[in-house]
């Protein structure tokens, strides 16, 4: 049989690429396994599929590409140079499409599945560790996609698909994401070790009014909360240096560039003093979020459970 490009076309060069795979992708597994047998027959039986349909397929697919893939003797079949070329990136597209599926099932697996979960930098060093150490006590093997960032960066990335769940601060409110309180936090007003407040234990927030603070950069959790409880107590905090880190910003308090409202801190910070808050009232609220309707695999389902067990006790003592 001579190899002749076909006259006619269902696809032009110029159509969309999206509607060639539309076209081509259901035909393709039928493309490679005839051309692995080069015998129609076999290859029906070998894939259990009607040799009327494993034939009818064939001419479609020829018939979308406009070439001939196959040069035909009755039942056995021989690739043309055109099948040869369309063989080789056929078989690399099919494994990476099984190795794809692979992927997504063991993610998908109860006993080994993955959870890409999400939490604010400053749970990081205590808090999501412990809470992982005792999920894995009644599922081992259970493994952890771990992102660390602040909160906006967080609900992006959950609803770009790229998370399961995520800890944040404040609790969100938005139509398109679920989202539960877990705990509240105390901040604490931390201050240099030689600072005229440094000999008490507790303080009002409006005794640092004239104060210099350092805080976090605008768009993270906590220094909306800090704006929001300096407002509460009188004041507008006048900012010095932002940061993006819990533990950069008390060295920046160490070396008496200002104060800030924090939360307590894994391990104690040589260099500053750690004041209770009695008015306002300097709490931030921890929850985790997940996007509305996005349904769960079996290992993502039974972390979630465990967090929302842990209602009231999330945070170490």
């Amino acid at each position: 049989m001579v190899h002749q490009q076909r006259s006619q076309a269902h696809l032009s060069p110029s159509s969309d690429t999206e509607d060639i795979v539309a076209l081509l992708a259901p035909r393709l597994a039928y493309f490679a396994g005839v051309a692995r047998t080069e015998h129609v027959t076999r290859a029906a039986q070998e894939m259990q599929v009607p040799q009327s349909t494993l034939s009818r397929s064939l001419v479609r697919l020829e018939q979308d590409l406009g070439v001939d893939l196959f040069a035909r003797r009755g039942r056995t079949v021989s690739l043309t140079p055109a099948g040869r070329t369309f063989l080789a990136s056929v078989e690399r597209a099919l494994a990476e499409i099984e190795r794809a599926a692979d992927e997504v099932r063991a993610d998908a697996d109860p006993a080994t599945g993955k959870v890409a979960f999400g939490f604010l930098h400053t749970m990081g060093s205590e808090t999501v560790p412990g809470l992982i150490r005792a999920f894995r006590a009644d599922h081992p093997r259970v493994r952890f996609s771990l992102v660390q960032n602040y909160g906006e960066a967080m609900l992006e990335r959950l609803r770009a698909g790229e998370l399961d769940l995520c800890l944040t601060s404040p609790v969100p409110d938005a139509p398109d994401l679920v989202a539960r309180r877990l705990d509240e936090q105390k901040l604490r007003l931390v201050v240099p070790a030689d600072h005229r407040l440094a000999a008490r234990k507790r303080v009002r927030l409006a005794e640092a009014a004239d104060e210099t603070f350092v805080t976090l950069e605008p768009g993270y959790g906590l220094r909306r909360i800090t704006d929001d409880v300096c407002q509460e107590a009188g004041f507008r905090p006048r900012i010095a240096f932002e940061g993006e880190e819990a533990e950069t910003l008390r060295g920046l308090v160490a070396a008496g560039l200002g104060v800030a409202l924090l939360p307590p801190p894994a391990v104690p910070r040589p260099g500053v003093v750690e004041l209770t808050v009695t008015a306002p009232r300097a709490v931030r609220e921890i929850g985790v979020a997940w996007l509305d309707g996005h349904p769960d695999t079996p290992p993502v389902a039974a972390f979630k459970k465990f967090l929302l067990s842990r209602r009231g006790h999330l945070l170490p003592d």
